[in-house]
């Protein structure tokens, strides 16, 4: 029997070290993916950074190549990083993805050098191809690691890398393209930072929390008793039940919800700064503070969600449900309101626009806890499958929203077409929470049980080649499956 202080776990433990892994790594990843914002200005306008460096002539349309690029790739490996880190292990997989990661850095001002933006474009693509890999990863290291009673608290935790990254992005790379390694500087303390965290995180991660060098008896224990798992879970492949993922209402709930926010999201921080361009006449992305401003509120507000969350869920007052529901809710139907705001104000009323911006931005960041999470909820076994699917869906949304505003928006100084743009955005954003809130869900599915389809196909449940095990098929359910005792490691 477990004492009810193992029940309880060490205050801080490896599980802990494991979440600072993946917000460092979340924000080294984003600082090499938004560096290129301030790469290009160095690259095509030396005056304003370092002239000592080469400048380049690049029309408009290249630079949205560039832009873009990244994304090219991205959305082609998410689906093969949930599928990979399954067979393999997650520790492999996000190394040698944040590793490749790091090698493009490295290598783009040499790319540039002798193939300007057009091998520019390819060395993003690339990159993108592996950070594809990266989310699924951090999804199955999560729920791997998290306890279910703190996996809210550990998993925002870990997501709050996303801001502090678009913060770090803009502000770190803005001061070293100015600096005397000018633009190519930026890429090596990129690739610098990436090579750092694959060298720490070789040492201290590790699959699951048995693999573990330096947890103690008392965490594994809690770790592992409180998921419930059989004594041989982490030795085996669970076959994945694709059928029952694709006619899962609340899957296909949360993956309606994913989609929406990237479309609002994209036109918050994508056209905005176009629409005050035209119609405003305000040049955001030559301010500096104007730009990272919406980000510090996001990042701000994010550990705000997180503490009252935190409150809300141990005072038990909401069940995790209601409280998804209720910050995912907030993430999408206050921007609502903003976004049709914004196109009602004109260029004397510049100062409300940037103030319904920053809100609108800082607002959404309750996404996190509110849906980006909640594959976990759902399927603990399956969530870097889930987090494939859904980010690979929803990372084509961004490719589309541009070409949207490039048929409605003729003038750029028309106010009357953004309006449009933004109608749109908040009827999505709108529609996409409504069908969250009507049929999504915090609780774990049938189908994430790890016999749920050994009756039918006994044989898919095996363990991998390299491990030489002999398969052991079980028709115990979930709630059966005996427990992990504190004593075993």
């Amino acid at each position: 029997m477990m004492t009810a202080e193992t029940s309880k776990g060490p205050a801080v433990g490896m599980r802990h070290v494991q979440a600072l892994l993946i917000f460092l790594n979340i924000t080294i990843m984003f600082i090499g993916r938004l560096n290129v914002g301030v790469s290009v200005v160095a690259l095509t306008n030396a005056e304003s950074t370092n002239p000592d460096f080469p400048e380049y002539n690049w029309t408009e349309a290249e630079k949205s190549y560039i832009l873009s690029s990244f994304f090219w790739g991205y959305i082609f490996t998410q689906f093969l990083g949930g599928y990979l880190c399954k067979r393999y292990g997650v520790k492999s997989v996000m190394f040698w993805g944040v590793f490749g990661s790091g090698v493009c850095s490295t290598l783009t001002p040499l790319f540039i050098g002798f193939g300007e933006w057009q091998a520019y474009c390819g060395i993003r693509v690339i990159m993108g191809l592996a950070q594809g890999v990266v989310f699924p990863c951090i999804h199955q290291h999560l729920a791997r690691w998290s306890p279910p009673k703190e996996r809210n608290r550990l998993g925002a935790l870990s997501h709050t890398g996303i801001e502090c990254g678009n913060v770090s992005a803009m502000f770190l790379s803005g001061m070293i393209a100015k600096s005397s390694i000018g633009w190519p500087g930026v890429q090596y303390v990129s690739a610098g930072l990436a090579f750092f965290w694959c060298a720490v995180w070789f040492v201290f991660a590790a699959n699951n929390p048995t693999e573990s060098r330096f947890i103690g008896e008392r965490e594994l224990g809690y770790i592992e008793s409180s998921l419930k798992h059989n004594e041989k879970y982490h030795k085996t492949i669970i076959p994945i039940p694709w059928k029952a993922i694709w006619t899962s209402a609340p899957f296909l709930a949360l993956l309606t919800a994913r989609c929406c926010e990237n479309w609002g999201l994209s036109t918050l921080q994508a056209e905005i700064p176009s629409y005050m361009n035209g119609v405003l006449d305000m040049d955001m992305k030559s301010n500096a503070f104007f730009s990272a401003l919406p980000f510090l509120a996001m990042w701000c507000m994010s550990y705000v969600y997180l503490v009252t969350a935190e409150v809300l869920l141990n005072k038990k007052l909401v069940s995790l449900t209601v409280l998804r529901k209720t910050y995912n809710s907030i993430a999408f139907w206050i921007p609502c309101a903003t976004l049709i705001g914004i196109g009602f104000l004109d260029k004397e009323q510049k100062n409300y626009a940037i103030a319904l911006m920053t809100i609108s931005v800082g607002v959404n960041s309750a996404q996190t806890i509110g849906s980006v999470l909640n594959t976990i909820d759902l399927s603990a076994n399956h969530a870097s499958i889930l987090m494939g699917i859904v980010n690979t869906a929803a990372n084509f949304v961004p490719i589309a929203t541009p070409l949207v505003v490039g048929w409605i928006v003729e003038d750029n100084s028309d106010r009357t077409e953004w309006q449009i743009i933004f109608i749109i955005a908040a009827v999505v954003f709108f529609v996409g929470n409504c069908v969250y809130v009507i049929f999504g869900t915090a609780v774990i599915q049938p189908w994430d049980a790890e016999d749920y389809l050994q009756l039918k196909q006994p044989e898919l449940a095996k363990e991998p080649a390299v491990t030489g095990a002999a398969k052991e098929p079980s028709s115990l359910s979930v709630d059966e499956k005996p427990k992990l005792k504190s004593t075993s490691r």
